[in-house]
């Protein structure tokens, strides 16, 4: 079987199906708006013409290149292309202003693959575990991870505290918006059907990082304010750095697959997990957003690390783990290859072949992203003048690609406005997206487990698991406001 599983993945359509996967990916990743979700519904149909073992393939490289690509333009230009890279802004563009976009893209391309790759061995040796730890998750426990999720956000507030947690509350007012999921009542839609469903996410990500960094180009559009890039080609990836991030890699690797089984949570929430745990354990946790390799590592790690993740409980059980695998849900059935126990046992190989297929995808997207750095730094020499009114065609495009509606171009250009209002005044908006992202999904199954427990909490203390990520979260949100104000006590004794 091993020889065949290895005959099959090296056979040139496969091979040539990974590398055009994986190409798509990082092309369709690096654009603001189109996501990893968007490449894989547009080259699904190409699959018909294929085996089942290579039409996957194809769809397996341009999703582990998806998540990879959108780092591109997060590092170099502060717009995230995918919403799981809108963690990578944090120090990947401070790296970058200081003339170190080849390193920070070096660091994000060896931490991407080694996550992608980390993920993989686990589907391939533990996978029907893991896919039992997800049954373990219903409504209580995925109401206590999305709990812990909204506490990180008091670590990524940036230098201010109070602001970030004011732009917190600000996402999670925004993710009350639409139809509520268990009454049916219209909230906050102004009686507007658009609003109905709420606000389409990828816009208000595009928009926040993309539009906004726009508009703060416009105000300086003809001086001269391009990237100082003399330093770029001594600032590459050192054997000193690699070994440095190694650490921060393999646990954020093995974080993002964990999450990942969990189904609905996604490379966005666990980039942000990851980043809140190396931050915490760090002996500098203060360089944390300033432009420090850990902070590019664990984010990328752990997103790619969610691409073995979540085919775990695709191929295991039938549950997609997040929206790109619930597109190859489709894909496999379209190829009569029914997810479940009986796929390991009918299709052995195919499912085998597709376990090495990912980590060789990793693999290819190593050596393409290690051999294009310098091809893409070069994104930072194109002048504002010139780049700004590209990178607003593409907001306009990827707003409205999604759901072919013009309304979401609105609400791109809205929180774009917004956004460059909260920049000037020194709010942080990665709050406002983790709040954004985690608010729908802590609200639902808070409602589900009352119902549950018929109106009782403790369900919440009960569980075991549930019981641990509360206990962590309460920790999480309170530790750095008790460490601010030991702060200032001890600054008070020094000035008596």
């Amino acid at each position: 079987m091993f020889v065949d599983v290895l005959l099959n993945v090296f056979s040139w359509e496969v091979l040539l199906a990974l590398v055009g996967g994986v190409t798509a990916g990082i092309a369709i990743g690096a654009m603001p708006g189109l996501t990893s979700t968007m490449g894989i519904a547009l080259l699904m149909p190409l699959t018909f013409r294929f085996e089942p073992a290579v039409g996957m393939m194809l769809l397996i490289g341009e999703f582990v290149g998806g998540i990879y690509g959108g780092s591109i333009t997060a590092i170099l230009i502060n717009t995230p292309g995918t919403s799981s890279a809108a963690a990578t802004t944090l120090d990947g563009y401070p790296m970058t202003k200081r003339g170190e976009a080849a390193r920070a893209l070096g660091i994000s391309t060896i931490a991407s693959s080694t996550g992608g790759m980390i993920s993989a061995l686990m589907l391939i040796f533990i996978a029907p575990t893991l896919a039992s730890m997800a049954l373990e998750f219903s409504a209580p426990e995925t109401f206590a991870l999305a709990f812990f999720g909204i506490s990180i956000i008091s670590s990524i507030s940036g230098k201010s505290l109070v602001k970030g947690l004011l732009a917190g509350l600000l996402g999670l007012m925004l993710s009350l918006i639409g139809m509520d999921n268990i009454s049916g009542f219209s909230r906050f839609s102004f009686n507007t059907i658009f609003l109905m469903n709420g606000l389409s996410f990828i816009p208000v990500l595009v928009g926040l990082f993309a539009m906004s960094q726009c508009l703060l180009s416009v105000e300086q559009l003809y001086n001269d304010n391009t990237i100082d890039a003399k330093n770029l080609k001594r600032a590459k990836i050192s054997l000193k750095d690699f070994l440095k991030i190694l650490p921060t890699t393999i646990r954020s690797g093995i974080t993002g697959t964990l999450i990942g089984i969990i189904p609905g949570a996604g490379g966005d929430i666990s980039a942000f997990v990851s980043y809140d745990i190396e931050k915490r354990f760090s002996k500098h946790p203060e360089k944390f957003g300033t432009g420090i390799p850990e902070g590019i590592a664990a984010p990328e790690a752990s997103n790619n690390g969610t691409t073995g993740g979540a085919l775990i409980p695709l191929l295991t059980l039938g549950i997609p783990g997040d929206s790109n695998t619930a597109v190859m849900l489709g894909a496999l059935m379209m190829h009569n290859l029914v997810p479940g126990p009986q796929l390991f046992v009918e299709h052995e190989l195919t499912v085998k072949t597709l376990f090495a297929g990912l980590f060789i995808a990793n693999l290819v997207m190593l050596v393409l992203g290690l051999s294009n750095v310098k091809n893409f730094v070069k994104i930072v020499n194109i002048p504002k003048k010139v780049l700004t009114p590209i990178v607003m065609v593409l907001c306009v495009i990827g707003s409205f690609a999604i759901n072919s509606n013009f309304n979401d171009v609105i609400v791109m250009f809205v929180f774009g406005v917004i956004g460059f209002f909260l920049c000037k005044g020194g709010f942080p908006l990665s709050p406002i997206v983790l709040a954004l992202i985690l608010g729908p999904m802590a609200e639902g199954n808070l409602r589900r487990s009352l119902v549950m427990s018929h109106g009782s909490y403790s369900i919440f203390f009960t569980r075991p698991i549930a019981a641990v990520f509360i206990f962590i979260s309460i920790i999480s949100l309170f530790w750095p406001i008790v460490k601010s104000l030991r702060q200032e006590h001890a600054k008070r004794k020094e000035g008596r």
